[in-house]
């Protein structure tokens, strides 16, 4: 009788420490959902103040290697040609560009991410008017080996303002 006694002890403790891990594991995915979600809100507020600092060193750090991403009414980009149009437009000393970000939602899942948001771009020509865009978004990011957080695809168009 003891050792019956003492494997329902082993068993009910077992049961116990399930439900009890089960009744756990959303909180720590909440937690690990939240943190990222902190951590690509903190990546896209840095490209920010890069690109309107006009840092062309850290401006094409936000985007993985493979990107691919489509913006309406213009031919598909890649992290080259993406890059090379953000410092292109960095280094034009015709016009000044500055965005303003607007997150609408994250949503996490594992090692991939994806962001609705708003972009407002001012382009300040020298001698001329400043003009606003404002371009409404879907970026999907991936944890990289490093464990930071890129973007791999997006798309953009652009929409009436305001």
């Amino acid at each position: 009788m003891r050792m019956k006694r003492a494997r329902v002890g082993a068993f009910t403790a077992g049961v116990l420490a399930l439900l009890m891990s089960a009744a756990y594991a959303p909180a720590a995915r909440a937690d690990s959902t939240t943190a990222a979600g902190d951590e690509i809100r903190a990546e896209l507020e840095k490209w920010t103040r890069d690109f309107n600092s006009g840092d062309a060193s850290e401006v094409c750090s936000l985007f993985a290697p493979d990107l691919i991403s489509n913006y309406r009414g213009e031919p598909e980009d890649t992290y080259t040609s993406l890059c090379a149009n953000l410092q292109m437009a960095l280094a034009d000393t015709a016009k000044t560009y500055h965005y303003d970000l607007e997150i609408k939602e994250i949503i996490v899942s594992g090692d991939l991410a994806v962001v609705r948001l708003v972009w407002t771009l001012k382009v300040r020509p020298k001698n001329g008017p400043e003009e606003t865009k404002r371009e409404l978004g879907l970026d999907i990011f991936r944890r990289q080996p490093d464990g930071s957080w890129k973007i791999a695809r997006y798309m953009a168009y652009e929409a009436p303002y305001p």
